[in-house]
């Protein structure tokens, strides 16, 4: 009799084990499945995250094509610019010697009707001319002065008098004419400014 209850007891162990096994097994394919689903969601993040750095990326190089565009166009500007001007201190040089020709031509006039005197007027004055087409090929011309008002970008006032019949303010008379290139004065125009006829 003793030994039934020990096989009873035997036999309730034999049932318990197969349950505790499928129970254990149950909770390892869990463990396994919520293991693989946060592996997806770091997947996933790091999807998002490296999407985010590769816009990133596109916006700086974006960014830097822009502003090799933008150097290009200033560089090209400045380039431009610089042609275009190179040649003032030619334009100095040549003005000087259209003064020179100016003042001669004032000299040989006041010298007398001489025939000599009247071939040499002629000489200079075509000279004088031939140097004004040059000037003007180049884009340089004379800035307008005598009897216009008087602009500091244009003209430089070396004095002052009084004058019956032009404004106060008013260029009375130039004494050295100046020219500007394009739109850049080259020098400007040495005048008398009128301070009016002095009645006041």
């Amino acid at each position: 009799m003793n030994e039934q209850p020990n096989e009873e007891l035997q036999s309730e162990d034999e049932q318990l084990d197969p349950q505790e096994t499928v129970s254990f097994e149950g909770e390892t394919s869990a463990n396994d499945e919520a293991f693989a689903e946060a592996g997806e969601e770091t997947r996933d993040e790091e999807m998002t995250r490296l999407r985010g750095e590769v816009e990133e990326a596109s916006k700086r190089v974006l960014q830097a094509q822009a502003e090799a565009e933008n150097f290009r166009k200033r560089l090209r500007r400045d380039t431009e610019a610089q042609l275009k001007f190179a040649g003032m201190p030619l334009v100095t040089d040549i003005l000087q010697v259209r003064d020179n020709l100016l003042r001669a031509i004032d000299a040989a006039t006041t010298a007398g009707e001489g025939e000599s005197t009247a071939g040499l007027v002629e000489g200079v004055s075509m000279v004088r001319k031939q140097l004004d087409d040059v000037l003007a090929k180049h884009a340089i011309k004379e800035i307008p002065a005598e009897g216009e008002l008087f602009d500091p970008n244009f003209h430089e006032a070396i004095s002052q008098m009084p004058h019956p019949e032009i404004a106060s303010g008013m260029v009375a008379h130039v004494a050295t004419p100046g020219f500007q290139m394009h739109d850049r004065v080259v020098r400007p125009a040495q005048v008398v400014v009128s301070t009016g006829d002095g009645s006041e």
